[in-house]
């Protein structure tokens, strides 16, 4: 058995930035985004956000390329969502782009504190902007 410490901070958006996440799909959804890191081999150590978007702190095996990762659960959870927590008002739909960080296991706690309490650091607005889809996403499109 191969033996990996592998930590990943990853952050991706709905489409539009809609708020598709509501409070009634939140719990399915995260539940079905820690099966799925499961079935991949991962562990999902902790997810957070708010209706317009998700982070996950996520330990997945190396013989799982990170794109891959995401790939397969944003196509599954998009899917799932739409099949079981269907919104006639919007598809549920991520965005292409996203973000992934790696973590030292001496910041894991930080990045793990900081997921679980995602509504309360947005309400007080005490964000770390580094690790937000608007300060991400806004690099990457030229004004």
């Amino acid at each position: 058995m191969s033996l990996w410490k592998l930590y990943y901070h990853f952050v991706w958006a709905t489409h539009q930035r809609l708020p598709l996440i509501k409070s009634s799909r939140e719990a399915p959804l995260y539940q079905f985004i820690q099966h799925k890191t499961n079935d991949l081999g991962g562990y999902l150590r902790a997810i957070g956000g708010i209706d317009d978007h998700v982070h996950l702190i996520v330990s997945i095996p190396p013989s799982l390329a990170l794109a891959q990762y995401v790939h397969l659960v944003k196509g599954s959870s998009s899917r799932y969502m739409n099949r079981y927590y269907a919104d006639p008002d919007a598809l549920f739909k991520w965005q292409q782009e996203y973000s992934v960080f790696s973590i030292s296991e001496k910041n894991l706690t930080i990045a793990l504190h900081y997921v679980n309490h995602q509504k309360r650091h947005h309400a007080k607005s005490k964000l770390l902007l580094h690790l937000e889809p608007d300060a991400l996403f806004s690099r990457l499109i030229p004004p």
